[in-house]
């Protein structure tokens, strides 16, 4: 129904700065049962949102579109009374909406859903503005998701009771706000929002100022999946690369944002045998097997409401592959022994060094498991892939180790250059990633006289690493037990050296060991480059190569 009635217009005064007004505007509100209610002799001695709206002289709407509830038609009638008779050029539209229980959310957005779909708004021609301040709570959020999803075509306009009672003879106005949801345009609060995210993002990374590009994008969108999304969660990546921290630090910020109110659980599942992964995980109930004298509750139901970590998932058993599915999937899993179904409603981060495509090729981890914890999957790259990041990590190891210890550690100068020089060489190859390195800082803050660690001490720990690299790597030894270049052992035991340099030496050892003279080996290893030069001395060459290793063709032994 639309009415227009004339009327006298009620006082105005000074308001918010001019609203632009290109096209008509368009009002859309819900009648306030509340509100805009009052008693006929006092009601202009009354602030009422909806009338409130017309006395300001910089708002002039054409339309009051009102959404009222049919049993409430004499305030409805009373409202647009005096709308029109502070503003006779405006038409009010009174849309009847029944609602049976206002506080119902599904039942109140449908009802306002049903009207935005059926309106015939036109954007071109007007301006609309959705009043949010009258109603329940309920409505008021509907309507905003209404206009954020576009459905309404509009901003929201949000009205104020004046903060001082005013004189009889000036009109109860208040104020508005105009608030549109294209946060672009208010740069204090994409400041805000930007500022929040780089807080998350800095928390993932442990407070580490990390310059990697690739590493620093990852965070970036694991920081916006945890602070979303509840769905399972897979690391992936080389052993010691922080899957652990980092599922701890997605758990304390989904703790902060309020996505989960229970316990972090961390499980390694490579230490789960048999029955006892699945009582770990699953619980059992007493007398459930022998030995069985009480019953145990199991890791996941721990996790009720909040997130498990599930270390090496890779090297569960395919039984309990199949029940953690079902737990995934529909909440709920039944202990060893149980008669029936217990829930708990966890969420999921799993880590991995292995492939479990290739498992999955392999037969021994579930295809619909993968796919189900594969829905993100993130792939944290190795230390030595990432040099950049090693400085920012030595501060902040340097500065855990220091407090752990309650003694300032520091690495300086030469020392610090030097060890930064090994860390980015291709020797240093960080085998167990930040294992190794937090390891290292550890014991060279351990020999730090005074509290400063010294080249000396960076020199004994660079060749301690590289030593120990080589003999995890195969160089030391083969699979077998033998050496693998039992050559290189023999005549340069103890120096470090790249795979690449250890086969082609342990070659050229060979070939020496084999030929009666320098000139005879080195026609042997030359053969194919000298073709291509008019004068050559292989004999000089490969004496000049084994000299770069202190090593002479003479003191070769031969068989």
């Amino acid at each position: 129904m639309t009415e227009s009635k004339s009327g006298p217009r009620g006082p105005k005064g000074d308001s918010p700065a001019p609203l632009p007004q290109p096209r008509s505007i368009v009002v859309i509100g819900l009648l306030g049962v509340q509100l805009d209610s009052a008693a006929p002799e006092a009601r202009w001695d009354k602030w009422r949102p909806t009338v409130s709206l017309f006395q300001h002289d910089d708002l002039e709407p054409a339309r009051l579109v009102l959404l009222a509830e049919p049993r409430y038609g004499k305030l409805a009638d009373q409202v647009t009374e005096d709308v029109l008779s502070v503003s006779p050029n405006t038409t009010v539209e009174r849309i009847p909406t029944a609602l049976r229980d206002p506080w119902d959310f599904a039942e109140v957005f449908a009802a306002f859903d049903d009207f935005a779909r059926g309106y015939p708004f036109d954007p071109e021609r007007e301006d609309y503005l959705v009043h949010i301040t009258t109603g329940t709570h309920v409505a008021q959020i509907c309507l905003f998701l209404l206009v954020e999803t576009r459905r309404i075509p509009g901003r929201l306009i949000q009205t104020s009771p004046p903060q001082r009672n005013p004189s009889r003879r000036e009109p109860v106005r208040g104020t508005y706000s105009i608030i549109d949801l294209d946060l672009s345009r208010y740069d204090q609060l994409a400041a805000r929002f930007d500022a929040e995210r780089r807080e998350g993002v800095d928390f993932l990374k442990a407070g580490i100022p990390t310059k990697n590009a690739a590493f620093n994008a990852l965070m970036e969108r694991i920081e916006l999946v945890a602070g979303k999304s509840r769905e399972p969660m897979l690391f992936t990546g080389p052993t010691g690369v922080g899957k652990t921290a980092l599922a701890r630090r997605v758990f304390e910020l989904r703790h902060r944002l309020h996505l989960v109110d229970g316990a972090f659980v961390e499980v390694n599942c490579a230490t789960l045998r048999c029955d006892q992964a699945l009582t770990a995980l699953f619980g059992h109930e007493k007398g459930a097997f022998a030995g069985a004298a009480a019953g145990r509750p199991g890791l996941l139901r721990a996790a009720d409401r909040g997130l498990v970590f599930l270390d090496e998932i890779g090297e569960l058993g395919l039984d309990e592959q199949a029940m953690l599915l079902r737990a995934i999937e529909e909440g709920t899993f039944l202990p060893l022994g149980a008669d029936a179904p217990v829930a708990s409603r966890f969420q999921l981060v799993s880590g991995t060094n292995k492939d479990l495509a290739d498992a999955v090729r392999a037969g021994v981890f579930r295809e619909d498991l993968l796919a189900r914890i594969d829905l993100w999957t993130f792939e944290l790259p190795a230390l030595r892939d990432r040099p950049e990041d090693l400085e920012p990590n030595l501060d902040h190891e340097l500065a855990r180790v220091s407090e752990i210890n309650g003694r300032h550690v520091s690495l300086v100068g030469e020392a610090r250059a030097a060890f930064l020089a090994f860390a980015r060489s291709p020797e240093a190859v960080w085998r167990a990633n930040f294992r190794d390195f937090n390891a290292a800082i550890a014991r060279m803050a351990t020999l730090a006289t005074g509290g400063r660690i010294t080249r000396a001490v960076v020199d004994e720990e660079c060749e301690r690493l590289a030593r120990a690299w080589a003999r995890l790597d195969g160089r030391a030894q083969g699979v077998h037990g033998a050496s693998a270049f039992p050559l290189v052992a023999e005549h340069l035991p103890g120096r470090p050296l790249d795979r690449f340099d250890e086969a082609q030496m342990e070659e050229v050892l060979r070939v020496c060991r084999a030929s009666r003279s320098l000139s005879e080996a080195g026609r042997a290893l030359f053969a194919i480059s000298r073709a291509t030069k008019t004068s050559s001395n292989d004999a000089d060459r490969l004496r000049k190569y084994l000299a770069r290793f202190g090593l002479e063709f003479e003191g070769l032994a031969r068989p």
